[in-house]
């Protein structure tokens, strides 16, 4: 792979991290597709960057579960969806406007649907055991 095309590669998966990042807190960016993009622009253009991300909290939190089970712990999808709530109500009360209102109750509605119809629940990862209790 010549250097600009690494290059343009390395620049869209920090592009994507980024976004994915803000996703976290911004109901609208959507955090899941946005860092699996960083990770495979990643893996093709730095290895060094991809085991990066693969180790990140984020990547392991919104990411990990979707890549190995195709979908979401219930758990996750609680924190998504009050996270998300919580900064959907902050900002209906900040922006006193019956548009505005609008906007954000379909945003609501959609991830409702994304979180409950399209996005799979798959089981939590079991915790691995203490070593004490490995032990006994």
């Amino acid at each position: 792979m010549n250097r600009l095309a690494r290059l343009a590669m390395l620049v869209g998966a920090w592009t994507a991290c980024i976004l994915g990042c803000i996703g976290v807190f911004v109901p609208v960016l959507p955090t899941t597709p946005l860092l699996l993009l960083a990770t495979f622009l990643f893996a093709k253009s730095s290895p060094r960057c991809h085991a990066w991300i693969c180790s990140t909290r984020v990547y392991k939190t919104y990411v990990e579960a979707f890549k190995q089970a195709g979908g979401i712990p219930a758990a996750t999808k609680a924190r998504i969806l009050a996270v998300s709530f919580a900064l959907l109500g902050a900002s209906a009360y900040f922006v006193q406007k019956p548009a505005v209102w609008a906007v954000l109750g379909c945003v609501a509605v959609f991830l409702l649907y994304l979180m409950i119809v399209r996005i799979p629940t798959v089981p939590a990862k079991p915790r691995p055991a203490r070593e004490t209790e490995q032990a006994e």
